[in-house]
């Protein structure tokens, strides 16, 4: 058979989508743990460690899996509450040494190296997703803003790997959905379904509130931010954090204003300092008597974790602490929030669904296969079908890895949708191509007519749900969980109109003639 320059095309195109799923060199060759999130008020930070870089050497021991990640970073739980280590990593790119603090465990989020650059979506690496509306209806505009805050929110907090999307119900009620991959549902619930109102006030006077107005720094480091203490009581550990909070000069007013007023009680003043999540108090705070009447910017926010060990009830307390930082940093939510529908995602799902539509594709790409040769009589055309259909499938996937997008069940859906169309699209190629009452050139040219007008059709019927035409103005949003299909589908219909069936139509050609 004459390679046409078509089908060099779809061969380049192969190449290109091999070199984009696994990089040159292979990623499967990589040794070490990939990082896919860093805190970034965090000294490892400062230092110039990044997401997507790879650790290779911790403390000059090889790194090759998480077990060996763990292992390295074990002398840092045996660390007392403040205490130092010296640390030296290694990553391709650069080498960190320093001192750090135990809560280096907690800057840094790392996973085993992908054997591809695919991304994969919650529905396959597991994770929490959740539905959630406001106590008012929201129109785009609305729903944006609280979007915007939403994602500002859980990048401080240090989250990685979120997704928000729209989702307009069937009543027409605009919902905010999101998705965070290695998130837990009671995680995700507490840190955006809270509207997260911080107040802190002295008897039933204001002082301050969380957001950018009042708070102008918020420490998250060295010693503006630590675990002080921990002490046993019963059967759990309790350990105790304290944080400093850097106050506007109208805050810091404020707070003179108030304390002038208060009595002196011993070595306190009368009133304390509350603390108030969403009207809820959560500590206080008793002011010394040197703060009375004092222009202060500068307060320290104390709290607690608990938990059956130590190292248990010192997570729990920079679980919260972070929580309370966050919620500073960023303000309250513009709108009270009610979660409509939160699911916890297993990975081994998301592996079990992948392997069986693995499966399901190869036995319907071979049943086809079959069903082609019985109808032809023509082992060459079956084996061009089905070489030309796999084709498709690393092209699409070329694509999405070079995009960075994620796959999820939605998507690959698109792509078994892209491949049926594929399939569709050759079969009438080799009926048009039989057809003896013209000549080749004709019979081919007709099919690709008929392909063309499909795709314009199917290109058309996918755009909206894309989200495209929402970002230009133009109509609503998109429905959210079907614009993976939607993405994949359209990739994989364009690179079949721009390069397989042009190529498939040379090799039917030259198989009929």
């Amino acid at each position: 058979m004459k390679i046409t320059f078509k089908i060099w095309i779809l061969l380049i195109a192969v190449v290109l989508s091999l070199i984009s799923i696994f990089s040159i060199p292979p990623m499967m060759f990589e040794n070490g743990v990939s990082v896919t999130a860093v805190e970034q008020n965090s000294t490892i930070f400062q230092d110039g460690l990044r997401e997507g870089m790879i650790i290779q050497e911790i403390n000059e021991r090889q790194i090759n899996t998480l077990e060996d990640y763990s292992s390295a970073l074990s002398v840092f739980e045996n660390l007392e509450i403040n205490g130092t280590q010296k640390l030296i990593i290694k990553t391709k790119e650069l080498e960190i040494i320093n001192l750090f603090t135990r809560n280096i465990i907690n800057d840094i989020s790392v996973e085993e190296i992908s054997s591809t650059r695919i991304k994969t979506g919650l529905d396959l690496r597991g994770g929490a997703r959740a539905f959630i509306k406001a106590d008012i209806p929201l129109n785009d505009a609305q729903l944006n803003d609280l979007i915007a805050i939403s994602e500002q929110r859980l990048n401080v907090y240090g989250l990685s790997d979120v997704k928000f999307f729209k989702v307009e119900t069937s009543s027409g009620e605009n919902l905010m959905g999101i998705e965070i991959a290695g998130s837990s549902p009671d995680e995700l619930e507490e840190l955006v379904a809270k509207q997260g109102k911080f107040e802190a006030k002295i008897g039933n006077e204001t002082v301050f509130v969380g957001g950018n107005e009042d708070v102008t720094h918020v420490g998250r480091t060295g010693q503006d931010a630590l675990i002080t203490e921990c002490n046993p009581s019963g059967e759990e550990e309790y350990c105790n954090f304290r944080f400093t909070v850097f106050l506007s000069e109208a805050a810091a007013q404020r707070h003179a204003d108030i304390t002038d007023k208060l009595t002196i009680n011993g070595s306190y003043l009368s009133k304390k300092l509350d603390f108030f999540i969403d009207g809820e108090a959560t500590s206080s705070l008793n002011i010394g008597t040197s703060l009375k009447g004092t222009v202060t910017t500068q307060i320290a926010i104390s709290g607690s974790g608990s938990g059956p060990t130590r190292n248990e009830a010192i997570e729990a307390a920079q679980t919260e602490m972070k929580k309370l930082q966050t919620i500073l940093i960023t303000g309250s939510l513009p709108f009270k929030l009610e979660v409509v529908k939160i699911d916890k995602i297993s990975p081994n799902l998301g592996e079990q669904f992948t392997r069986q539509i693995l499966i399901a594709g190869l036995f319907a790409i071979l049943a086809v296969s079959i069903v082609v040769f019985v109808r032809y009589r023509r082992l060459k055309i079956s084996l061009a079908l089905v070489s030309v259909s796999l084709s498709e499938v690393l092209i699409i996937l070329g694509v999405a890895a070079l995009i960075g997008w994620n796959l999820d069940l939605p998507s690959i859906a698109g792509v078994i949708a892209a491949i049926g169309t594929g399939i569709d699209s050759q079969l009438i190629i080799l009926d048009e191509a039989r057809d003896k009452f013209e000549s080749i050139k004709q019979r081919i040219k007709k099919a690709l007519f008929i392909i063309v007008t499909a795709f314009a059709t199917t290109f058309v019927a996918m755009i909206p749900l894309t989200g495209f035409l929402g970002f230009m103005g133009i109509g609503a949003a998109s429905a959210g969980l079907l614009k993976g299909f939607a993405v994949t589908t359209l990739i994989g219909i364009t690179t079949g109109v721009l390069i397989s069936r042009p190529a498939f139509a040379d090799i039917a050609r030259q198989l009929e003639e």
